[in-house]
């Protein structure tokens, strides 16, 4: 069984991916900042990562090169609804600092699946 990650600090959408995912099959763990993802990715290694972009504490790029240094092997997608910047922009940075996938919010279900797929069998 795949182990999935969700790291994102807003409660709600943090429930719906992790539904999302528990009904697609997925084994989901979840977090509800950067530290408290990094600790808990670092303690029972993830396939796969999906972390919000603008977050409190430690944002999701930082979270994404941390993981990148420590678990190099872990799958990452990042997702962002924007900020002061559009979405696009933060999510391009993500990709350029290691991560797999990226998806802008909100986001479809099969968007969801496809972003998955393709990140899991990404070399």
């Amino acid at each position: 069984m795949v182990h999935i990650l969700v790291i994102e600090d807003d409660d709600s959408v943090r429930g719906a991916l992790s539904q999302t995912l528990e009904r697609l099959g997925y084994a989901v763990a979840s977090a509800s900042n950067g530290r408290e993802g990094l600790q808990r990715a670092l303690e029972h290694t993830p396939d796969l990562v999906i972390t919000d972009l603008i977050m409190p504490d430690t944002e999701g790029l930082e979270t994404i090169i941390e993981l990148r240094r420590r678990s190099p092997q872990v799958k990452i997608i990042a997702i962002s609804g924007g900020g002061r910047l559009s979405n696009e922009n933060y999510l391009s940075v993500a990709r350029k600092f290691g991560a797999h996938g990226t998806l802008a919010k909100p986001f479809s279900r099969e968007e969801l699946k496809a972003a998955i797929s393709a990140a899991l069998t990404a070399v």
